[in-house]
């Protein structure tokens, strides 16, 4: 730190330390005011000029010095000087201070902030440079915290100084109109009966309606903003126009249905979307028919000598068809047409922020919901053109079933699908470029999922990049790198499925039109109450995020139908908080909250219970004793933070923890539950058993002990 910064500081630090050595502090409080009132409306009165001048270099001091007292001051100011004197002395005053204290905040930290945490300040910088007065005004007008960590805050960034003096002049003048008027009331008020004065209580309802006033003026302002350049139509078509029926889309037009809501839903591929055509539904049937050619190659483990079964691939691929067809009724044109919903087959476009078009027809809406899903992603390899290869969209489409299959990636898409293609008699080698499947869970669920794909003859590969694709006399070859020797190795194969993960759809329906921002893992960017940057266009699901789960798009459509409809009255910003997850993998893994290994980089402290499902009964019997129940609690207390479950059936067993974090019920709830025996719930009941035996009062048990020692003589 330079001169002339350690002389600054030192000048603040004095300044500081004078102020409340001299008890200053103690004069600004409303007691002390009308203890003195008198005196001071004599002073003002004799020397009102005088009175202005130290009246303003004491806000001034104080607002530049972050001390508290600033607000106490403006109501002083209404108090001692008037609404029309006293709005322009404390203007000027706290526009003066405020940005005395940012360029004090920005002489002695910014350079110090920067350069130590420049990389994560960047985008923060450049949204500054890009819309920081609005931004400034936006905290001035609805302050998102206290006005001095506003002060220091923007000290910080890069925002010039002269932009800093005007926009906070203009941002604060509102509030500093409402609490000068209410300061003008409390100085007029010299009798108790004067409380119920209608000067006196309108200033405070004016006070107390302020911040709901203010936050619906900068609505107004942000969309006349926002909106500038667009036409919007006098009357519209519909209220709700969606694109996309897949499961976030289909949700948000059966609540448009339900509350008697014009609504559109334009579908260009088929009802359903990914989750019933090329996703859940026919994985989960895939998973089922290996599962029992799993179990019959278990048959002696239960008691049988002799089992077998020849797996039928074209078959299995045709139930898969078939239970989708089976399922198709739920999310057919038919059923939403009766509910009340326009059905549009076509392909939409967005033409303005109220127009929709489809099949050459302009449809105009209040609102719009975008739900275009995700696609899988595939990288660009060299080679990976020129070889047998298929996605989590099309692999239902083979009727011949791969000898050699490649599995590019690790997550829960290529876990499912790797066991299940093996169970099924492929051979099934596994590629994944980090040191372990399914990095998003924890390391022991990692683990268990790892052993169980090796035992069932999956050729794992991890730390291996594939880096590219041949031809090598007719038979499909991918070269890949190994980290654990730094050499190429080759791995000969008859299809891949590139299993890497899935990209939101943001092409194709107009979301440049509209210059909709796109986040850097190229999910379309909401706000909490999931719009875009125009506050009737929405997005749900896959094309948003941050979660790719079907009952996550159902989750936000909820929210984000609601807030498009009545929003005017009242909105809801999306709840994430009690979001299960589950990989349905043999065993399955499932989670709700936080992770250990998340709990850990949050900084969350936690308590940790495990408890083990090879020790519990019906697992023992169904030859399922494999997995456990690892429950984060807070330190000391029954709370729960998160649960992960692996083992049989865990997608369904991590419910009662949905349950019991959804309505803040802890472990203590759950182990006073009553639970069948032999089921597998009671692994839940019995993990709260764990926690409460680490828990016992043992003081209290010494006693206890003691009694019924006095009891037996």
């Amino acid at each position: 730190m330079n001169l002339r910064r350690l002389l600054l500081l030192a000048v603040v630090v004095a300044l500081v330390a004078g102020f409340f050595a001299s008890g200053l502090q103690q004069h600004l409080s409303l007691d002390a005011l009308k203890a003195q009132q008198q005196v001071l409306d004599q002073q003002v009165t004799s020397q009102p000029m005088l009175a202005s001048a130290l009246y303003v270099g004491l806000y001034v001091l104080v607002t530049a010095l972050s001390l508290p007292g600033a607000a106490l001051l403006t109501l002083i100011g209404g108090a001692l000087f008037g609404l029309g004197w006293g709005l322009l002395l404390v203007s000027f005053a706290s526009t003066a201070g405020a940005t005395l204290a940012m360029l004090i905040s920005r002489l002695l930290l910014q350079d110090w902030v920067q350069q130590r945490f420049g990389s994560r300040l960047e985008r923060i910088n450049q949204g500054i440079d890009r819309e920081g007065a609005f931004y400034l005004f936006a905290l001035r007008l609805v302050p998102a915290f206290p006005f001095f960590l506003i002060n220091l805050a923007m000290g910080l960034t890069r925002l010039p100084a002269r932009t800093f003096w005007w926009v906070s002049q203009l941002g604060m003048l509102p509030g500093t109109l409402v609490y000068v008027n209410a300061g003008r009331e409390l100085g007029q008020l010299d009798s108790l009966a004067g409380i119920l004065s209608p000067g006196l209580l309108g200033a405070f309802v004016l006070l107390g309606l302020f911040p709901l006033i203010a936050r619906r003026l900068l609505d107004v302002i942000k969309a006349r903003r926002v909106y500038k350049g667009w036409q919007r139509p006098k009357q519209f078509d519909r209220n709700l126009v969606v694109i996309g029926a897949g499961s976030g889309g289909l949700v948000s037009a059966y609540i448009a249905a339900a509350v008697k809501a014009d609504v559109s839903l334009i579908e260009k591929h088929a009802m359903g979307g990914d989750c019933l055509n090329t996703g859940c539904v026919p994985s989960k049937a895939l998973i089922r028919s290996a599962k029992l050619a799993a179990e019959i190659r278990k048959a002696p483990a239960l008691g049988y000598s002799h089992a077998e079964a020849t797996v039928d691939f074209a078959a299995v691929m045709e139930r898969v068809q078939r239970v989708i067809k089976q399922i198709e009724p739920h999310d057919s044109v038919e059923r939403y047409t009766d509910l009340g919903v326009d059905v549009i087959t076509g392909e939409a476009r967005i033409t303005s922020p109220w127009h929709v078009e489809v099949n050459g027809r302009s449809i105009s809406t209040r609102n719009i919901i975008i739900a275009a899903g995700a696609s899988p992603l595939v990288p660009d390899l060299p080679g990976l053109d020129s070889v047998p290869m298929v996605t989590s969209d099309t692999i239902w489409n083979l009727r011949e079933q791969p000898r050699r299959l490649l599995v590019l990636g690790g997550g829960p898409i290529g876990c499912e699908l790797a066991l299940a293609f093996q169970q099924l008699g492929s051979q099934v080698i596994q590629v994944e470029r980090g040191n372990r499947l399914l990095p998003r869970e924890d390391a022991d669920a990692s683990e268990l999922v790892t052993v169980s794909l090796g035992s069932a003859g999956v050729d794992l590969r991890l730390n291996h990049q594939a880096e590219r694709f041949e031809l090598r006399n007719g038979t499909p070859t991918v070269l890949c790198r190994s980290q654990d020797s730094d050499h190429s190795v080759e791995i000969e194969f008859d299809c891949v499925l590139v299993a890497l993960g899935r990209v939101a759809n943001t092409r194709g329906y107009g979301i440049e039109t509209l210059n909709l921002a796109v986040r850097d893992n190229g999910t379309l960017d909401t706000n909490k109450y999931l719009a875009t940057r125009f506050p009737n266009v929405f997005a749900v699901g896959d094309v948003t995020g941050p979660y790719q789960f079907t009952h996550a798009a159902s989750h936000q459509a909820w929210y984000a139908a609601v807030n498009a409809l009545f929003g005017t009255f009242r909105r809801f910003k999306a709840d994430y908080r009690v979001l299960p997850h589950c990989t349905f993998t043999d065993p399955e893994v499932a989670r709700v909250g936080l992770s250990e290994t998340e709990a850990q980089e949050q900084g969350v402290e936690y308590e940790v219970t495990r408890y083990g499902i090879d020790d519990l009964d019906r697992a023992i019997a169904d030859e399922a004793a494999e997995g456990f129940v690892k429950v984060l609690t807070e330190p000391g207390r029954d709370r729960i933070l998160g649960v992960t479950i692996v083992g049989a059936h865990a997608g369904e067993l991590i419910a009662e923890y949905v349950l019991a974090m959804k309505h803040n019920l802890g472990l203590n709830k759950i182990l006073g539950t009553v639970h069948s025996y032999p089921t597998l719930s009671e692994a839940n009941k019995y993990a709260a058993g764990q926690w409460k035996r680490a828990h016992q009062p043992e003081r209290l048990l010494q006693w206890v002990a003691r009694f019924h020692a006095w009891r037996r003589g």
